[in-house]
């Protein structure tokens, strides 16, 4: 007796993907946010989008791209989701020693369409910005600023010392706030924001 069930050819396409690019696409995810338990949940929400706007998908030949694409706005939407709104914008508030806060680097902006693709220029920014930083600075930076972990936690949870972390996000703020800056210098000094 045959079996009774039989994949289609997209569902065969869609369970080949996943085999094919759920390492891959967990690896990216897990060097931009904290826990492992984290990526796992963005990875779902990725392939549950890749399963259920499969037809909306241009070519075939661009499903990886796709991916990354819809992980990459997962990984900013959850960013977004638990960082504090800002008051102002201030990015060059405080001394290189001092913290750097989200609420210094994210302008309280309207919510037009322009205002809209500002904040995604800023988000991609800030995403661009981790990226670079050397994985230790980005672990410090993403545990302090947007998980709002106390360096104290943070020691107890890792057995670094908190000088050591403070050092690493000192260098991460440095390094992120010029980046920043010259980033704001060229919108804001162009938009008169």
């Amino acid at each position: 007796m045959g079996r009774a069930f039989e994949l289609s050819a997209v569902d065969k396409l869609k369970q080949t993907t996943f085999l094919n690019e759920k390492d891959g696409l967990l690896a990216f995810i897990q060097r931009r946010v904290s826990s492992l338990e984290e990526a796992e949940d963005i990875l779902q929400d990725v392939f549950y989008q890749f399963v259920s706007g499969f037809e909306t998908i241009e070519s075939l030949d661009k499903i990886t791209s796709w991916l990354y694409r819809v992980a990459r706005n997962k990984i900013i939407d959850r960013y977004r989701y638990n960082a504090i709104r800002p008051k102002r914008f201030n990015p060059a508030k405080s001394g290189d020693d001092e913290p750097l806060m989200l609420e210094d680097i994210l302008p309280d902006l309207d919510n037009t369409p322009e205002s809209a693709f500002l904040k995604e220029a800023i988000w991609d920014e800030i995403m661009g910005a981790l990226d670079e930083l050397p994985g230790e600075q980005r672990e410090i930076f993403i545990q302090h600023e947007l998980e709002e972990k106390s360096f104290r936690e943070i020691a107890e949870e890792s057995g670094v010392s908190i000088n050591t972390l403070l050092s690493r996000k000192r260098y991460a703020v440095i390094a992120m706030r010029h980046r920043l800056q010259v980033f704001y210098n060229e919108v804001f000094n162009s938009k008169n924001i």
